[in-house]
């Protein structure tokens, strides 16, 4: 998997003097410990975490107050509680930059562009937190959102973070049962949403799915004006209102900001479906802003005035790790739409024009640069960018390869991977080491983790199980409508005693490197983009045609394509025209996203004894691997099925 040489090395400059360097230096003084390397640092920052995170703390100088513990119950995973005396506020710590200089930059394809400064960031902010508070907005009330990546949005949030609220979101490309699955649950104060959006150059209206949505949440609407017309959609609703009309009798003025605990609840995200509806996972205000200034500040070397790009939707949780860039005082690039409209070549003007310092995007679309035929190397200037991030799903080899021959020769390549689970990385870039074709540089400062095989022990060389074995700031707090906390300890807990088990196949490198081999349950990850197959089967068992459904990922072309198999009623045949409905229904129903590269009709669908189909067997069989625990299968027979199939060969 890797290489003899190096495909980057960092330089003398960034090892004396990027921000992780000075922090080694630095926290080294005052820990009284000399750290010659980054293995070092690691390892003071996991041993001793209350001096660690203190210093995440005073580095980046985070407005609150710490109180006097920084750790206690910390060897208890789930016990365990950082800064429980700590105050702060999320939103002020993202909003303490001032001036005239850009805080945020958007573009909605080649339709929209426009930008905000850091004051008019502010007092856009100071409009919404007073419309806010007017509709009785307050601590714990949450808000949801169905937006665009736009400026809008950001201060949407930074609103009712700034109130004490919780914010949650989603993208406009969701169907209404998927807007309702995750927002039903968590019973919005307000519900907000735009008038339209683009995507390919078409403009997709929302109207029709806004109303069902809103006519089933049964609160208040804000509409945001994008592509469509707000006044018209929010004049269609019991009760909506344009944010220019909410906003309109608002004087700009001094913030406030209430100062909550440490762990007071911020973010709502959603797992991916798999088992059912999407669990609620609440992160809160002080985990998710120190574990992003550490991943911003240290691990991304971001400083002041940098301009920092994500590729995301507000749906993935890359979109809120963007947004914290504002804590370092980055300006954030927001782009919406389709990264290939007109053409592959609009991120890298837009990087050129704006001279991105951090370009972060999926594997999937280095993967679609790289097949498309473009060489951003040799067609733009991207001398201000030091650094190219992939997450969504691993980055191939020849990924890797393709980074430093078509794009840029001298950029650091960081491979990251987290998640949802955590609103941000296990393991990820490390300037202070060299980047290998094929690898995640190493594990985040301040975090345990391991691999592990199946019975518990650490293994390097060989796949196994992520796991991290101490607590960190940015576990979750917990789920929503999870009162005992059973289903959090059952997502996390249950494989190994007082452990974090992420799910993810993972093997250590001869480098200390990381290399992840995909999901270790049924999550599907096409473009790197988590599906849960619930939300599949919650629009394909709808229609009359298709009794029952069973969904993988295979693992195809450097990335991992959806694949359905469908069980239907007696006399039914899979032809093209129920290809399409079922391909549509799912389309309209989830996302585009959720639609399956291949449908495959079968006559019996393996199952335990208690009857639960068994995608995971399914997906071991049809990669050609063993099956385990065959013995608990009603209908073991029909697993050879799915042996060498020929549909899956093209």
């Amino acid at each position: 998997m890797t290489s003899e040489k190096p495909l980057w090395e960092p330089s003398a400059e960034i090892l004396t003097k990027s921000p992780m360097a000075r922090f080694m230096k630095t926290a080294g003084q005052a820990a009284g410990r000399d750290f010659r390397t980054f293995d070092d640092l690691h390892a003071w920052s996991v041993e001793d975490r209350a001096a660690f995170w203190t210093a995440v703390w005073d580095e980046c100088g985070v407005i609150g107050a710490k109180g006097n513990v920084a750790l206690e119950n910390g060897e208890g995973m789930l016990e365990a509680r950082f800064f429980p005396e700590g105050q702060l506020n999320f939103a002020e710590n993202l909003l303490k930059t001032t001036g005239s200089g850009d805080a945020i930059v958007f573009r909605g394809e080649d339709k929209v562009s426009y930008r905000w400064s850091w004051d008019e960031l502010s007092a856009r902010v100071s409009k919404l937190q007073q419309a806010f508070a007017a509709l009785g907005i307050g601590e714990g009330d949450r808000v949801a959102a169905m937006m665009p990546n736009m400026p809008e949005t950001i201060a949407c949030m930074l609103a009712a973070a700034s109130l004490g609220a919780i914010w949650s979101s989603c993208s406009p490309d969701f169907g209404e049962q998927g807007v309702l699955d995750r927002f039903g649950q968590i019973e919005p104060k307000l519900f907000i949403t735009c008038d339209a959006y683009w995507y390919a150059g078409k403009l997709q209206d929302v109207s029709a799915k806004v109303q069902a949505v809103a006519g089933k949440l049964g609160v208040p609407v804000l509409v945001v004006h994008y592509a469509g017309d707000a006044e018209a959609l929010a004049a269609s609703l019991a009760d909506g209102r344009s944010l220019e009309a909410l906003t309109a009798p608002y004087e700009a003025k001094p913030l406030t900001f209430a100062q909550l605990p440490f762990r007071h609840p911020l973010y709502i995200l959603f797992s991916s479906g798999t088992t059912g509806v999407p669990k609620c996972i609440v992160h809160s205000a002080g985990g998710t802003l120190l574990q992003h200034l550490k991943e911003h500040r240290l691990h991304c070397g971001l400083v002041e005035g940098d301009r920092l790009f994500y590729f995301t939707t507000c749906g993935w949780m890359m979109w809120n790790w963007l947004v914290s860039g504002l804590a370092v005082g980055a300006t954030l690039c927001l782009f919406d739409g389709s990264p290939f409209h007109p053409d592959g070549n609009v991120l890298f003007d837009y990087a050129q024009a704006e001279k991105f310092a951090v370009f972060g995007t999926s594997a999937k679309y280095i993967d679609a640069v790289r097949k498309g035929g473009f060489t951003p190397h040799t067609t733009h200037d991207l001398s201000s960018l030091r650094l190219l991030t992939s997450t969504g799903s691993p980055l191939s080899p020849e990924g890797f390869t393709f980074v430093y021959e078509g794009i840029k020769p001298d950029v650091q390549l960081a491979s990251i991977s987290g998640g949802t689970d955590i609103v941000s990385c296990f393991v990820l870039g490390i300037p202070l080491r060299p980047v290998w074709r094929g690898e995640i540089q190493g594990p985040g400062l301040g975090l345990a983790m391991d691999v592990w095989n199946e019975d518990g022990h650490p293994v390097r060389g060989e796949k196994g199980e992520l796991v991290c074995t101490r607590a960190f700031p940015s576990m979750p707090v917990m789920f929503w409508n999870d009162p005992e906390g059973e289903k959090y300890r059952a997502a996390y807990f249950e494989r190994f005693d007082n452990t974090w088990c992420h799910g993810d196949f993972a093997e250590w490198t001869s480098h200390d490197g990381i290399i992840i081999h995909g999901r270790s349950d049924a999550t599907l990850n096409p473009g790197g983009v988590r599906i849960g197959t619930a939300e599949i089967y919650n629009q394909v068992e709808q229609l009359d045609e298709v009794l029952e459904a069973l969904c993988i990922g295979q693992d195809w072309d450097d990335d991992v394509r959806v694949v359905l198999f469908v069980r239907l009623a007696p006399g039914t045949v899979l032809d093209a025209a129920l290809e399409k409905t079922i391909k549509t229904k799912i389309r309209t129903g989830a996302s585009p996203r959720h639609v399956p590269a291949k449908i495959i009709q079968v006559a019996d669908i393996p199952r335990t004894k208690s009857g639960k189909i068994v995608e995971l067997a399914v997906r071991e069989v049809v990669h050609g691997r063993p099956v385990k625990n065959k013995e608990a299968l009603a209908n073991p027979e029909a697993l050879d099925f799915f042996a060498d199939l020929e549909a899956l060969k093209s």
